[in-house]
């Protein structure tokens, strides 16, 4: 399979939120304590960050902060990555239906020329489990594809494609001592925008306020680096992330119908099987 160069890597996002501007150099690390974001989870004053190394292990561990990523964790992240894209498949394959009147539409005519071919009710009740078989097969099969190919791109070596190029950056959300969370953003300089990209949180710490607090990071930085704005694409499903991304600031600019996922192979049984919409969103800082 043929994957894109790490300039035109495949793009999926999965959540953010707010921000306040701290000032600091251009890569930062802001240090966010749960009292101080999130005061229904601790009721003890804030304490002052700790130093801008990232320690090995955190000291406080009953605290979420953000903090930039480490080369030691490129295992850990590629899985939280993994699992977080992994769990994509079913919400596309059968939560997607719901978005696509069209395909419904064509599913109920293949019922009835099923019944009017076969005259038997069986076949006919059959038939949308064998439709439901068939777009969970070919989302699992696209997906992993689209996995395949940023593994082995930017999230293959984070260090060399985050944190070394200008104008963009990888961090981590660190709870109780554990990497929950990742997101990165990537600068555009032709057009003065920073990307915001890779987010997702660890399945078992989600509800804590972890996605909101990268969401604020990657704001945090696109103001700090005098970018005039910040822009995401996603085919999530599922409202929560739609709504997150609104609460954040961020403005619906767009949607691409029938998106070509890269390893798609476009073939006439993947497109009847496999469709998703492709959102854009834009966040204006300030105008050029």
């Amino acid at each position: 399979m043929h994957c894109l160069s790490p300039k035109m890597v495949c793009e999926t996002k999965i959540v953010a939120e707010d921000h306040e501007s701290i000032p600091g150099s251009k890569k930062d690390t802001i240090i966010v304590s749960s009292s101080q974001m999130w005061p229904s989870l601790a009721g003890s004053p804030p304490s002052p960050p700790p130093p801008l190394t990232p320690p090995k292990e955190d000291p406080r561990r009953d605290n979420v902060y953000i903090r930039e990523f480490h080369p030691s964790e490129q295992e850990v992240v590629r899985r939280i990555f993994y699992e977080g894209i992994m769990e994509r498949i079913p919400n596309t394959a059968f939560r997607g239906l719901k978005q696509q009147p069209l395909t419904q539409l064509l599913y109920g005519l293949l019922a009835v020329m099923c019944f009017v071919v076969t005259k038997s009710v069986l076949l006919t009740c059959c038939l949308p489990i064998f439709l439901m078989g068939m777009r969970y097969y070919f989302s699992r099969k696209v997906i992993l594809h689209y996995l395949d190919c940023a593994l082995h791109t930017d999230m293959s070596d984070i260090e060399q494609y985050y944190m070394k190029p200008p104008g963009s950056c990888f961090w981590v959300a660190v709870l109780d001592g554990n990497v929950v969370g990742i997101v990165a953003a990537r600068g555009n300089e032709e057009d003065n925008t920073v990307e915001l990209r890779r987010m997702s949180v660890d399945s078992n710490y989600r509800g804590k306020g972890i996605a909101k607090a990268l969401g604020r990071k990657v704001l945090e930085f696109a103001m700090l680096n005098n970018y005039s704005s910040v822009v995401l694409g996603t085919t999530a499903v599922k409202m929560a992330a739609h709504k997150l991304y609104e609460s954040l600031g961020f403005k619906h600019v767009g949607v691409v119908e029938h998106y070509a996922l890269p390893g798609m192979t476009r073939s006439l049984l993947e497109r009847m099987f496999f469709q998703v919409r492709y959102h854009r969103y834009r966040l204006q800082l300030r105008e050029e």
